[in-house]
């Protein structure tokens, strides 16, 4: 099977590097990639918002599945552009990319599903916001209604601060805050079935203890041991295959990753957002400990026969990822600082270099964007793969490097989740 992997970031490295070791992968091209993907598979300087042009590479290197790895190429219909040439692609059509596109869409079709969530409104008036943060009281969640990176929510206990962040904003979602530990679940579908992913777990703040601004994310593990075993079956159950049929009703079969955002509450899950597409960097262990192939089950979902291929099995042990961000990062990035030690770092055992927002300047490795690189490492338990990956981290450097120390230290300490840590 030959592949094309859509997108630049550590999603797409981690999903062209696990196409990569499937031995029913003969190719892997990736469009534009990064120069982590580029070290073992062709890159194509394409452009991945143009739809015609995605399209076109596909059949250019005869891909038998394409994957779309970021959300805004998939909320502007590049997946479907890929389907109408007639080649399986494994992603939503812009109508159905809209469960992330707009909140206030996902948040219909959930209700329509009878979806456990938490209750929102719509707003877009300062009037509105005022009376919805009145409503549902502190702590406060605004949602910006669009695509804004992983970084469109603010939770704060300050009324001011929530009222600003929607004014930015314009057309936001308020939300009832949820309590509870955050889980992170990636259910492949098919637009009729879905198979779950093993759970994961997303560290979103800047700063230790999970204090300061959101971020895109900076570190995940995988297995969660403190999670209820049945987690992803009642999910799937309750979240999932509704979500998937009331999409079918209204003619928007979602083909691709649902990714599911869930509080684990005293009620049950509820889920906190849906995304399109797989979540980065919560995904990177998961794909770590997939023992099962990874282009079987894409082009199977891409192509409607789920149901014919195996569920995901997954290996024992753990894997933990330490996310490597750039000076000033998430309120802005550096670009164009020199990064050393990634090759040492990717010599230690058991572990992976992830390039997220890299770039060469001729023969030197550069930043390039705001998450710059995530180190990923698989450990026969929690412990063992955090203490590889943190020794595998402290082997680069880049002026200006940020990152946590403290990712995965619970089940070892404290459980970053849905609670609010005050600043």
């Amino acid at each position: 099977m030959k592949t094309l992997v859509i997108g630049t970031g550590g999603r797409e490295h981690a999903l062209a590097l696990a196409l990569s070791r499937d031995p029913g992968v003969s190719e892997v091209h990736a469009a534009p990639g990064n120069p982590g993907i580029g070290a073992f598979a062709t890159l194509h300087d394409v452009d991945p918002m143009d739809g015609a042009s995605v399209a076109a590479l596909a059949r250019e290197v005869g891909a038998d599945l394409v994957v779309v790895g970021p959300e805004a190429p998939l909320v502007a219909g590049v997946a479907d552009a890929v389907r109408d040439a007639g080649i399986a692609v494994f992603g939503p059509s812009r109508e159905a990319a809209m469960l992330e596109g707009s909140k206030a869409f996902s948040k219909e079709v959930m209700a329509a599903a009878g979806v456990p969530t938490a209750g929102s409104r719509t707003c877009t008036t300062s009037e509105e916001v005022a009376a919805a943060l009145d409503g549902f009281g502190a702590p406060y969640v605004v949602k910006d209604d669009a695509l804004a990176a992983g970084k469109g929510v603010v939770v704060t206990r300050d009324r001011a601060e929530a009222l600003a962040h929607a004014a930015a904003c314009g057309r936001v979602v308020v939300e009832e805050f949820l309590d509870g530990p955050e889980v992170s679940l990636f259910a492949v579908c098919d637009g009729a079935t879905a198979y779950p992913l093993q759970p994961a777990q997303d560290f979103k703040r800047i700063r230790d203890g999970g204090r300061g601004p959101n971020t895109g994310g900076m570190g995940s593990y995988s297995p969660l041991p403190w999670a209820p075993a049945d987690l992803a079956a009642t999910v799937i159950d309750t979240v999932v295959q509704p979500t998937l049929d009331e999409m079918a009703r209204r003619g928007a079969p979602f083909v691709g990753c649902l990714y599911v955002g869930l509080a684990l509450t005293a009620a049950g899950p509820r889920v906190i957002e849906f995304n399109c597409r797989f979540g980065d960097p919560d995904v990177q262990p998961v794909l770590a400990l997939l023992d099962s192939p990874l282009g079987a089950l894409l082009h199977a979902a891409a192509t409607g026969r789920l149901h014919e291929v195996e569920p995901p099995r997954f290996r024992d042990g753990a894997s933990v990822t330490v996310v490597l961000a750039s000076a000033g990062y998430p309120e802005s990035s550096s670009k164009g600082d020199v990064v050393t030690g990634v090759g040492r770092a990717n010599g230690v055992a058991d572990v992976d270099v992830i390039h997220a927002g890299t770039a060469l300047s001729g023969d030197s490795l550069v930043t390039a964007g705001g998450r710059v690189l995530a180190v990923r490492a698989v450990g026969y338990d929690i412990a063992d793969a955090r203490s590889r990956a943190y020794a595998a981290a402290d082997l680069i450097d880049f002026p200006g490097m940020q990152r946590r120390s403290d990712i995965a230290a619970e089940p070892l300490g404290v459980v970053e989740g849905a609670s609010l840590t005050d600043e």
